[in-house]
């Protein structure tokens, strides 16, 4: 895609309201991604920049993928909010972050953004991030954190790139790089994942368990570690985004609950509660 046009299935960046309450996605942002498929198996990319100098105001909702967002822009991001065991060690704000699999209720505030954004599966973030995904669970950190000089480095040759698709290469050059020496997800909890998404989050986990020949205690045990997720609150995130994707889409409240596996509009409420911090009514109005 040429950078001057603008996806329509942008990600998380752009997909926020700016400060001046506009719409999701507009003219005003630059959305580039890159051509023909990721080197590295799991990541998603691409590039956004803010044409008009709008303020960024984004609350970051859980997803099933880990996302990476390195800021190219001269202001960092400020990150206000959310939970986490982690805590961040690079200075507050942070020109680049790493969103866990389920984040809390953070805000990301920013001005003239422009960014590289990767969306990594379970898979991809195991054998890229450099910690177990069950370090991160509940926070956002700097990316600094865990990649040490290689981000910083890598920042500044985006930074001096002059297109997308220099930027595109040179990112995808360096993850080839990483997962070549990263560690490989087991077989039997990638298979696990693959199901829980497959399903849209409506599996029971006795029979997960028994679909890759592992007790219940041994799958939970090794998934959490690898993921970063039990395999129910797994389950409940892959659910919790087909629903919230539906609610911003304009469905009801209703339709989304028996379309998704709900129990009824009550366990729906109690779920978008649980990972969004705010009602139905609220998510899809953004």
């Amino acid at each position: 895609m040429h950078s001057d046009e603008v996806d329509a299935e942008a990600g998380a960046v752009a997909v926020s309201r700016s400060s001046g309450g506009g719409p999701r996605l507009d003219s005003r942002w630059e959305v580039a991604r890159p051509g023909g498929a990721s080197p590295v198996a799991g990541v998603r990319m691409a590039g956004f920049r803010d044409r008009v100098g709008q303020a960024l105001d984004l609350r970051v909702l859980p997803q099933p993928a880990v996302v990476l967002v390195l800021g190219l822009g001269n202001d960092p991001f400020m990150v206000e909010g959310g939970t986490g065991h982690r805590p961040s060690t690079s200075p507050n704000p942070k020109p680049s972050l790493v969103a866990s699999l389920s984040p809390g209720f953070p805000r990301i505030r920013g001005r003239d953004v422009e960014c590289v954004e990767m969306c990594l599966t379970p898979g991809a973030a195991y054998a890229l991030l450099g910690v177990s995904p069950h370090e991160l669970e509940g926070a956002i950190v700097g990316l600094e954190d865990l990649w040490g000089r290689q981000e910083r480095q890598l920042r500044e040759r985006l930074v001096a790139a002059t297109t997308w698709q220099e930027r595109f290469t040179l990112v995808s050059e360096f993850l080839v790089r990483r997962a070549a020496r990263g560690p490989s997800m087991t077989p039997e909890v990638a298979g696990v994942w693959d199901t829980i998404v497959a399903q849209g989050g409506r599996v029971r986990v006795d029979a997960l368990a028994a679909s890759c020949g592992w007790s219940r205690k041994r799958l939970w045990s090794r998934f959490s570690a690898q993921i970063g997720l039990t395999p129910k609150r797994a389950a409940m995130l892959v659910r919790f985004d087909g629903a919230a994707r539906a609610l911003r889409g304009g469905a009801s409240a209703a339709d989304v609950a028996l379309a998704h596996g709900y129990a009824d509009q009550s366990h729906l409420h109690r779920d978008v509660l649980a990972f969004a911090g705010c009602t139905p009514g609220a998510l899809a109005e953004g």
